[in-house]
């Protein structure tokens, strides 16, 4: 059985605080021997099918939904799950459509949009994974809050990149063997290695300009 080096979240341009076109994407992945990857832009599902429908190897169809109780993704989903709903309630959608709920930089003290821990702890029996290494997160301690909670919780892990800009991606990941659909990935999840680098802090001057451009210049995807 193959191994997938996969990243379970990335960024387009189609979130407004991304910079990384398709063809960058395209050559940043290939560059670094990433060959899975689930892209998840905030409230959108336009730059996963995009990219699905570009890279040559597998992308899982996600989605970095903003809730009520802060941020959550849905893995292999086949339609939008809307914003600004409760944590409940977006659960409930992902799951209906056979996804799989993830939980993104869950104790990071410099995000507003993170999943607040009261919500975090209401959903936790629905959730599959939690980001127990998220690149982008500054302060080493709130990664790993996150793994005592997703071994509180027998949660499963995942590294991640949390990708907005081409020069991130590759960085962290988790070597997992090959699977097909949600249920395979979760057992092959569960013998995954993680790969963990946590990036520079100058990332997220880089997600300021992408959200200036589009403000100040109007610039969006086409």
């Amino acid at each position: 059985m193959s191994t997938l080096r996969t990243d379970l979240h990335t960024h387009t341009y189609y979130s407004p605080d991304a910079l990384t076109t398709p063809a960058t994407f395209i050559d940043a992945c290939q560059g670094r021997g990433v060959n899975c990857v689930a892209v998840t832009d905030h409230n959108t599902i336009r730059g996963a099918v995009a990219m699905r429908d570009a890279l040559p190897f597998r992308v899982i169809v996600g989605e970095e939904v903003r809730t009520l109780d802060g941020e959550i993704i849905g893995l292999f989903l086949k339609k939008e799950v809307p914003p600004r709903l409760s944590a409940d309630q977006t659960v409930r959608l992902i799951k209906e459509q056979g996804g799989l709920v993830s939980i993104p930089h869950p104790f990071d003290r410099l995000r507003r949009k993170s999943l607040s821990e009261k919500a975090a702890l209401r959903i936790a029996d629905r959730i599959d994974i939690i980001e127990t290494f998220n690149a982008r997160v500054t302060f080493a301690r709130d990664n790993e809050r996150a793994l005592r909670f997703a071994q509180d919780h027998n949660l499963l892990a995942a590294a991640v990149t949390d990708a907005h800009t081409p020069g991130e991606l590759g960085s962290s990941y988790v070597e997992m063997p090959d699977f097909d659909g949600p249920d395979e990935f979760l057992q092959s999840l569960k013998q995954a290695k993680l790969v963990t680098h946590t990036a520079s802090p100058f990332v997220h001057a880089l997600s300021y300009w992408a959200r200036l451009r589009r403000r100040v210049f109007g610039w969006k995807p086409v």
